[in-house]
């Protein structure tokens, strides 16, 4: 299926807003995956494509985070296994669904995603990790969220820095830091799913890999400077009527 330009140039600033959230706050699937939904595209197609483009903008994010020494590392090796284990379960589980099945629940899931984002959460100060939560709770949550970030993902970042914030007592940015990527190895194992079962579109994903990475780096830039007050708001107003517009194409039409 071809798209016009203004399609792709569309897709594309959404793309670079997106990544902006993304490096911040999470979420930013929760405006990339709809937006690709509307141009008429397979929903396996959408997500896989999504999936590649949204890696690649992660990693510019993460360089800065990295570059700042906000990434906790004895929690990215303890919760690597399982978030790759449940990122090679759930998009296994998804590719087992049919086209019409799957976008009706990937626009049943758009709420919750939006509901972890819009969650209010108070940074406190950070506590010493204990072994419970470092190796019982943290594997648990890195499978859960591995497995939903193969499944679906829209939100899932915002699930991770959550979690880990409330399970774990590490500060906000330390969170989002590290949340971001366990995230992205659990998108790159369901990545690798999706490529090997043909379901990626490289050419149109290339304008969307650049937009998102752009976005992300402004997006990082700003929150080391700034934190996240503003994503929130402009997230809400976008989803809302993109949500509206899913819910008439795959529920009402």
């Amino acid at each position: 299926m071809e798209l016009e330009l203004w399609v792709i140039i569309l897709l594309s600033s959404v793309y670079f807003v997106a990544g902006f959230i993304d490096s911040i706050a999470g979420g930013g699937g929760l405006l990339t995956v709809p937006a690709f939904l509307l141009t008429g595209l397979p929903p396996d197609l959408v997500l896989g494509t999504n999936k590649l483009a949204a890696s690649c903008g992660m990693l510019t994010a993460l360089g800065n985070y990295a570059r700042n020494g906000l990434i906790l590392w004895k929690v990215l090796i303890t919760g690597l296994p399982a978030v790759i284990a449940g990122g090679l379960l759930g998009s296994w589980m998804l590719l087992s669904l049919n086209n019409e099945l799957l976008g009706k629940i990937l626009v049943f899931f758009l709420p919750f995603g939006l509901a972890a984002l819009l969650m209010p959460t108070r940074d406190r100060p950070p506590r010493d990790l204990n072994a419970a939560a470092l190796y019982l709770y943290l594997p648990a949550l890195c499978f859960i969220l591995g497995m939903y970030q193969g499944f679906l993902g829209p939100g899932n970042g915002s699930f991770m820095l959550l979690g880990m914030h409330l399970i774990l007592g590490s500060s906000l940015l330390r969170a989002s830091a590290t949340s971001k990527l366990l995230n992205l190895c659990a998108t790159l194992t369901a990545l690798a799913v999706f490529i090997i079962r043909g379901k990626v579109l490289f050419l149109l994903g290339l304008p969307l890999i650049m937009a998102g990475i752009l976005g992300n780096y402004v997006g990082s830039k700003t929150a080391i400077k700034e934190g996240s007050g503003l994503v929130r708001t402009i997230l809400m107003v976008s989803l809302s009527l993109l949500f509206a517009s899913l819910v008439w194409k795959f529920w009402l039409a």
